[in-house]
């Protein structure tokens, strides 16, 4: 192969990783308004997360406050938000996965 046709080749793939580059940005963007939600304690604990992997909001059952069980409270807090947290990984992921074609990519998500 001539020096010519593998500079070419080097100058598609840069090409392709750059265009590649370009719509895992915008995936990512577009994942970050997306939300998910997650539940503890037969719905006592809602959570609520995002595709940056924030917490968008918390709501707790009246009831739960009335019995006034903080620890029980915490416990369900934490459950809710590991959960909410465990979708939108699953949910970045699934986006991902048409822009990688399913190539695990360290860092992305």
């Amino acid at each position: 192969m001539s020096d010519k046709g593998m500079f070419g080749n080097l100058g598609n793939l840069m090409k392709q990783a750059q265009a590649m580059q370009e719509r895992l940005a915008k995936v990512q963007a577009e994942v970050a308004t997306k939300t998910v939600q997650a539940t503890a304690g037969g719905g006592m604990v809602t959570v609520v997360a995002n595709g940056a992997m924030e917490i968008v909001s918390v709501k707790i059952d009246p009831e739960v406050l009335k019995a006034s069980d903080g620890e029980m409270l915490q416990d369900l807090v934490v459950a809710a938000a590991n959960a909410a947290l465990r979708k939108a990984r699953e949910m970045v992921a699934e986006e991902m996965k048409g822009i990688t074609g399913g190539l695990q990519m360290p860092g992305l998500f």
